[in-house]
């Protein structure tokens, strides 16, 4: 007899049906699992064996044969143990042969029998609505799973309360969505004093989606700032709240009962890796900069970063996804994320201030800086100069605006920028808009094109960066609430864009 139970493996967030096929047949007892299995697949024997024993059930003394087909692709993960051991209950006579007949399952188990919780419960749910199927999944998963749809779904704590559920004496009711309040910012921008201009490019970041770096010496507020834009961004529109999810999901770091309210803030350490960055190990899991999927992703003393790291990001800030290839795997994940780095002036930090420079100035500034490649560069819209603040006298200063008076200027931006671009679906800000929006709807002034075109070759700015500068001045346009790209429009654009620290950084 073989029995067959419904789940999925995973390519990114996209979902490939898994057929999991039980047959018992005669011979010397023996549990085969075929089916390119990984090791966690393979032990899930041990695992499905004791969970079935703690119903009271012994696995009957024959063959047992566990396919999972289609059997030339790699299986990855524990959640293969909950469809195995329906399958085996199913083969053995204790489930009903239409229990799992139109379900889904995904779930690992312990050995006392519960069902714990996996990844990627959400896009597995999605992928059964899709196939017009219902999930079984762990009930610490059931909320996850009812945003996906309206689709069945049993969310059982252990086996046997499955066990009772099929066979009517207990009720498993369908979970119930929760909607929880959206955690606070970490940062307000009126704790932030002083740094007009820096606040005012945070601003004009927020508004358009651009890229932002800031540097300066130590304790100028750089990581203040970068706290400080989850607070004035726009909520999360319902499908970048799906898209943000899924990822999580698939990565095991979404928050337990819900979809990702507020947009992600992703910092890692600049020691973090090639593959913890851009995504990757053996099962090609997601990196920070999908994790960072429509949020924001801050790099914190930029230049310690590896250059592969750095170089790394290039192809994903411009197509918004990042794809891993692997020899047996070939994995494509969003990544469309805001990038706000700092970085100091120098190794010391204290470059151009003749009493605490180091003596290797001004070299050492020049070596520091180097790190950073052209073509790196030349991605980021809007690079900001913060000197230093005396401590008395920014004490002194009132406290500036609030988050919420400058996330107001944000969103009525963002919904000129929506009204804007409403007949492209994959054009949503500024920083996205490609060059027959920014001809139609960015086109400066004659002043401002005169400005434009001396800075063009003032600066040797490639086409790249004059596309950029025309986006971050279209935006400046929007905050002013204008219909059309004037002269200081561009003027305040090219001034995000021209010197760090006296330097020019010119993209190679």
């Amino acid at each position: 007899m073989t029995t067959c139970v419904r789940t999925v493996a995973f390519e990114g967030i996209e979902v490939t049906d898994i057929e999991v096929q039980v047959q018992l047949s005669p011979g010397l007892p023996a549990f085969v699992l075929v089916g390119l299995p990984d090791k966690a697949v393979a032990e899930s024997r041990e695992r499905v064996r004791a969970a079935i024993q703690s119903l009271g059930l012994a696995l009957p003394a024959k063959r047992i044969v566990v396919n999972l087909a289609p059997a030339d692709l790699a299986k990855e993960g524990s959640h293969f143990d909950l469809p195995i051991a329906l399958g085996l209950l199913v083969a053995m006579g204790v489930l009903p042969e239409d229990a799992t007949a139109d379900w889904m399952a995904m779930g690992e188990l312990s050995l006392d029998g519960r069902i714990l919780p996996v990844s990627g419960v959400l896009p597995a749910a999605m992928g059964a609505a899709v196939r017009g199927l219902g999930l079984i999944c762990p009930q610490a998963c059931g909320i996850e799973a009812r945003w996906a749809g309206d689709l069945p779904i049993v969310a059982p704590e252990s086996l046997l309360s499955f066990l009772n559920h099929v066979k009517g004496t207990q009720v498993l009711a369908r979970p119930e969505i929760v909607r929880g309040e959206s955690p606070q910012p970490r940062i307000d921008m009126a704790q932030i004093k002083g740094q007009g201009s820096a606040r005012r490019a945070l601003e004009i970041a927020a508004a358009g989606g651009h890229n932002l770096l800031m540097s300066g010496p130590p304790g100028t507020g750089k990581s203040m700032l970068a706290s400080a834009l989850p607070g004035i961004l726009p909520p999360m529109s319902a499908q970048e709240m799906l898209e943000a999810s899924m990822i999580a999901s698939i990565a095991g770091v979404l928050p337990e009962g819900g979809l990702m309210r507020r947009r992600p803030f992703r910092d890692p350490h600049h020691s973090a890796s090639l593959a913890a960055m851009v995504g990757g190990g053996k099962r090609a899991k997601p990196g920070e900069i999908s994790l960072a999927h429509q949020g924001v992703l801050f790099l914190d003393e930029l230049p310690e970063f590896p250059r592969a790291v750095l170089e790394a990001l290039r192809q994903p800030l411009e197509t918004g996804t990042v794809s891993i290839a692997r020899a047996q795997a070939h994995v494509t994940y969003p990544a469309r994320f805001q990038l706000i780095a700092a970085m100091n002036p120098c190794r010391c930090g204290h470059l151009g201030d003749p009493a605490l420079a180091c003596s290797k100035a001004p070299r050492c500034g020049a070596e520091y800086q180097s790190r950073l490649s052209g073509p790196f560069l030349d991605r980021i819209d809007l690079m900001i100069e913060m000197p230093m603040i005396d401590t008395l006298e920014m004490l002194a200063k009132p406290e500036g605006e609030s988050s919420a008076t400058v996330a107001a200027r944000v969103a009525a931006a963002r919904m000129r920028q929506e009204a804007r671009y409403r007949e492209s679906p994959s054009i949503r800000i500024n920083a996205t808009a490609d060059g027959r929006w920014l001809e139609q709807y960015a086109t400066p002034d004659a002043g401002g094109q005169t400005l434009i075109d001396e800075a063009a070759r003032k600066f040797r700015l490639s086409m790249r960066g004059y596309t950029r500068m025309l986006r971050v001045a279209r935006t400046i346009a929007d905050l002013e609430g204008s219909e059309r790209v004037l002269r200081h429009h561009v003027a305040e654009a090219l001034s995000y864009r021209s010197f760090v620290h006296g330097q020019h950084l010119q993209a190679a």
